[in-house]
């Protein structure tokens, strides 16, 4: 099938390659030119596993494409797939600006038949809104013999893992305002249904509330862990316990049950505001999400306080290594990161950082505040040199059995502040460490 897929940022970009991959013949579109030349030279913008190669080979076997030309494209071809960026407004409400941007577009070109698929994540009731806006372009030009066909699908993709989650997902969800298009969403997805990848059709709200639903319970998760995480560290107990002998019971499961320095990224962090948002519209209030959301800001609070009572209250100057600046492990995306948030907690209280991340050190001038404050370092033991802590961030695999050896030849003191009980099981404190992590007790008396 031929495919347009208009936005080349992260689901766009896994999007397209991966429907090339399942056979269909696509073209992505971005109005961003210099993006585009990177691309046709197999130059990729973002890091996720396994997507450069991807890339290149369907490139090479020219199912993908990549082009600038929105208008030639949304003529050409029968599906359009819409995968643009919806931000948050400063009130948590969705920025619709970019969609409205193109369904305008397209009802002002298009001359046939289209099945317009939304991708990106929107409020309820957009979806219409984006078909009645394509409609009335189209009626400007006299215009009312043309079938627009508008379908939600939204992604569930984790960063990261892309590739597999697009490739073998849990569900497919797909959302229609009749079933004049199931045949072709049946083909479009055919070689995943084929590999039992369940397809769920429903109506156009229940799947655009689907999408904000499964971000939010995931958030809740998160944030749930981290607040007895809290509890833990009062009473004595252990959080990693805690959450084996919760995950083990099928009705829990072991996913998103790990506490840490909250959730970031591109998807929860506006999907819950833009949820709150859209039930406020109706005159609804959620408190349970209005908790989510504030549990996840304190946890970096809570822990900014640890790093400053251990040093009596007063860290200026004092030079803090911190490794990892990814919101998390294998993504350079720094967007509403934990590790961005802390650093500049750490900078506005007069700290200098060094920090290294293995694929986001690209991003500190991006997303750090004092960037005058801060070093960044290619090598992760480079930062530990004449710094008075170890700090970390994000749990990268290379940071998970380092040289404890070489960290404390190279750091003033033997402290370390773990952000993801990444060394818990490694009994610091027993071999003379001070060693702060979260959820267990041992970890946060001061030696």
């Amino acid at each position: 099938m031929d495919l347009c897929v208009i936005g080349a940022g992260y689901v766009g970009l896994v999007s397209a390659t991966c429907f090339a991959e399942l056979g269909h013949n696509v073209v992505c579109i971005d109005k961003d030119l210099d993006k585009i030349k990177l691309l046709k030279n197999y130059e990729i913008p973002i890091y996720e596993p396994g997507l450069s190669d991807l890339i290149k080979n369907n490139m090479m076997l020219e199912r993908l494409d990549f082009s600038n030309d929105l208008i030639a494209s949304i003529k050409n071809n029968p599906l359009i797939l819409i995968a643009v960026g919806t931000p948050s407004n400063e009130d948590g409400s969705s920025d619709l600006k970019h969609v409205v941007s193109v369904a305008e577009i397209i009802g002002q070109h298009i001359e046939n038949d289209k099945v317009v698929i939304i991708k990106s994540t929107v409020p309820v009731g957009t979806n219409l809104l984006i078909k009645n806006k394509i409609e009335k372009e189209l009626a400007k030009r006299n215009i009312y013999n043309v079938s627009i066909d508008v379908v939600f699908n939204p992604e569930f993709l984790r960063e990261g893992s892309a590739i597999n989650d697009f490739m073998c997902p849990d569900r497919i969800v797909i959302g229609l305002e009749n079933n004049k298009s199931k045949e072709l969403i049946l083909q479009l997805y055919e070689k995943l249904i084929l590999n039992d990848h369940p397809i769920l059709f429903m109506d156009l709200k229940s799947a655009e509330l689907t999408k904000y639903a499964s971000n939010s319970m995931l958030a809740l998760r998160i944030s749930f862990m981290n607040e007895l995480a809290s509890f833990c560290e009062v009473l004595g107990a252990n959080i990693d316990h805690v959450k084996n002998g919760m995950g083990l019971d099928k009705r829990i499961g072991t996913e998103f049950l790990q506490c840490g320095l909250g959730y970031g990224g591109s998807c929860f962090p506006k999907d819950i505001k833009a949820l709150i948002s859209s039930m406020k519209e109706n005159k609804l209030t959620s408190k349970i999400l209005t908790a989510v959301e504030e549990v996840n800001q304190n946890q970096r609070i809570l822990f900014f306080n640890k790093i400053l009572t251990h040093f009596n209250n007063d860290i200026k100057n004092k030079v803090l290594c911190l490794w990892g600046l990814a919101f998390k492990a294998n993504t350079d995306d720094v967007r509403e990161s934990p590790a961005a948030y802390l650093i500049n907690m750490l900078t506005n209280a007069g700290a200098y950082v060094n920090v290294n991340d293995p694929k986001a050190l690209k991003f500190v001038d991006h997303c750090l505040s004092n960037v005058q404050q801060v070093s960044a370092c290619e090598d992760m033991y480079q930062t530990l040199e004449n710094a008075d802590a170890l700090i970390i961030a994000t749990d990268w695999q290379i940071y998970k059995n380092p040289d404890f050896d070489k960290i404390e030849k190279l750091l003033k003191e033997k402290t370390i502040f773990d952000g993801r009980n990444i060394f818990a099981h490694f009994n610091l404190k027993d071999l003379g460490w001070k060693y702060y992590n979260i959820g267990n007790h041992y970890g946060q008396e001061k030696n």
